[in-house]
């Protein structure tokens, strides 16, 4: 009796293999929906620092060149050798930055539930911590200061997500660091690269590889800028920790030797 009932004691009942299960969707799409429109309209509560976003262009751009960082302008000059590569890269800037974030926390919600809240906890995390930097620290881009000497490459090649800083009602374009740009980016590839196994899953950190030139080389962002949101994605994370996908596997390996013992005993007594 006590041999049978012990490795019953020892695997707990599971559900789908040890799988957790995905959170209800309609929560989610809430819950996600909130944070994009957060990030697309929170910032707007930034605007009417014009005069202090410029002061503070100033002093990033200053700062940069004390600190001895390379010119953004290096990088938008290797763009602007050819009208399809800085077109390309305004298009990348524009369409790229929400569907890849997106079809991000899709997958992960359908194939790694426990993956898809620590990277939805993450993004929150970050995203709400720039909105307050943004608050705090209204930014111009190196596109309108005067010193950067630097492109407007959406306005002049095209296409554009912007318009007028002065009448541009959808976004806050005094809030470049940090940049959620980079940063979401960032994060994308770090998602994919824990959560799955590939050997070639190393290869997502391209995507924030060519998030950074391209923010830096169309001008919408300075180096400290993609700095600070490194900064503030890793603090997220050594907060919130990824779950081990191995965790459910253990129990049951463990419980093998304890079925293989008590059945030992059960031979022997029968061939008595």
């Amino acid at each position: 009796m006590n041999a049978r009932s012990e490795p019953a004691r020892a695997e707990p009942p599971q559900t789908g293999r040890g799988t957790p299960a995905r959170p209800p969707l309609v929560r989610e799409l809430l819950l996600v929906a909130g944070l994009f429109l957060v990030y697309k309209f929170g910032r707007q509560l930034a605007t009417g620092h014009t005069a202090d976003a410029f002061r503070n262009a100033r002093r990033v751009w200053d700062g940069e060149r004390a600190l001895r960082l390379p010119d953004e302008g290096s990088v938008q000059s290797l763009l602007l050798h050819c009208d399809a590569l800085v077109q390309s890269a305004n298009t990348y800037y524009a369409a790229v930055h929400f569907p890849a974030t997106v079809a991000f926390l899709v997958w992960l919600y359908l194939r790694r539930p426990a993956h898809y809240v620590w990277a939805r906890r993450v993004l929150a995390a970050v995203t709400g911590a720039a909105l307050v930097l943004h608050l705090l620290f209204p930014l111009a881009p190196p596109r309108m200061l005067a010193a950067a000497g630097m492109v407007d490459t959406a306005r002049v090649y095209g296409p554009s997500v912007y318009g007028p800083p002065a009448t541009d009602e959808l976004s806050n374009q005094f809030a470049a660091m940090p940049s959620l740009h980079f940063g979401w980016a960032l994060m994308v590839a770090v998602g994919l690269v824990v959560a799955t196994r590939s050997r070639l899953r190393w290869l997502w950190l391209l995507h924030p590889l060519l998030t950074l030139l391209v923010i830096v080389g169309t001008a919408n962002h300075y180096w400290l800028d993609v700095a600070a949101a490194t900064a503030l994605l890793g603090l997220a994370l050594a907060v919130l920790r990824p779950p081990h996908r191995r965790r459910c596997a253990l129990p049951q390996r463990r419980a093998q030797p304890r079925r293989r013992a008590a059945a030992g005993p059960e031979l022997v007594g029968a061939a008595r």
